[in-house]
């Protein structure tokens, strides 16, 4: 479980761990949290990058490989692309070799929010156009190219899910930044919630235990044949929008009060409208998200509150 000390990667590995699996967390804690990783897990302090993480994957007789480490700041890609490349691109290529010497199985963490193109009907398939609109989403796309290539040439059994914005206990407001993660802080701690751009751009908001639940119905179905780029591709998210805006009320209304909102500059980069169908993963996988929206934003705010409390 490479990421596994991060947000979403802990979450997976609890999963795993709970459904009977034997974990290996590797993670270089430049973002991830050591308290994060599930102390039934074996922890290895490697980057993705390193010779260390490719010998252990070559070394070990693993029966998954689950792919999150990443650099998944889209403002940071936008300002170094090259840095956004080395860890999203170089990192996932060095694991992805080792993945094909050991002949194992891989999951892939892509993003529906980033490698679609803004407009058209929604919510997007995975077979909707795809056009990222920063190089972290170039990225998420060739790095799914690679293993549609190497699915042909070399039969790597490989599976993608391009996750929607998810949302859930562990995401940290000032180091991850997913949007309900910094409002319910922002929120919590009597500050403005700061919007950018006019607010009514939206997103599918999908909580972090049931992507982690994707993960696993993907760990246990046989992966299809590889016809093209989407054949292995499979979106994680709820198919409904969520505006800024809206979200915005909805995390004052769960606390129980109204904060100020401030509006800002809209950022580059930025995709208008985002929700992605979830269609194909319950046809295939026998997955669907089950967390209602005011559910999640209840566990997440109680979450950050005695984290705080903790501080």
């Amino acid at each position: 479980m490479t990421g596994g000390a991060g947000f979403i990667g802990s979450h997976v590995a609890d999963a795993y761990l709970g459904a009977g699996f034997r974990v290996t967390v590797l993670d270089d804690l430049s973002r991830g949290r050591l308290e994060n990783v599930p102390r039934a897990s074996e922890f290895v302090r490697a980057d993705v990058r390193s010779l260390n993480a490719r010998r252990l994957i070559e070394e070990k007789r693993f029966s998954i490989v689950n792919h999150h480490a990443a650099q998944i700041d889209v403002r940071r890609s936008l300002q170094d692309p090259q840095a956004d490349a080395a860890v999203n691109l170089d990192g996932f290529l060095n694991i992805l070799e080792a993945v094909r010497k050991a002949n194992v199985r891989f999951i892939f963490a892509s993003s529906g929010g980033a490698i679609y193109a803004d407009g058209g009907a929604l919510p997007h398939p995975e077979t909707a156009a795809k056009f990222p609109t920063s190089p972290y989403g170039v990225a998420k796309l060739a790095a799914e190219h690679y293993l549609a290539a190497l699915g042909l040439s070399d039969g790597i059994d490989a599976m993608s899910l391009r996750y929607s914005n998810v949302y859930g206990p562990r995401q940290d407001p000032e180091g991850e930044g997913g949007v309900v993660a910094i409002f319910a802080d922002q929120a919590i701690d009597g500050r403005p919630l700061q919007i950018f751009g006019d607010g009514e751009q939206t997103r599918d908001l999908v909580y972090v235990t049931d992507v982690a639940a994707a993960n696993l119905a993907a760990s246990r179905a046989p992966a299809p044949v590889v016809r093209d780029l989407d054949s292995r591709a499979f979106n994680v998210g709820t198919g409904s929008e969520t505006s800024i805006n809206q979200l915005a009320w909805l995390v004052q209304r769960a606390l129980g009060g109204r904060t100020e909102i401030r509006f800002g500059e809209q950022r580059r980069g930025e995709v208008r409208q985002s929700a992605i169908s979830p269609a194909k993963a319950q046809q295939q996988l026998g997955w669907t998200p089950r967390t209602a929206l005011a559910d999640g934003l209840n566990l997440t705010i109680g979450w950050l509150r005695s984290r705080l409390k903790g501080l």
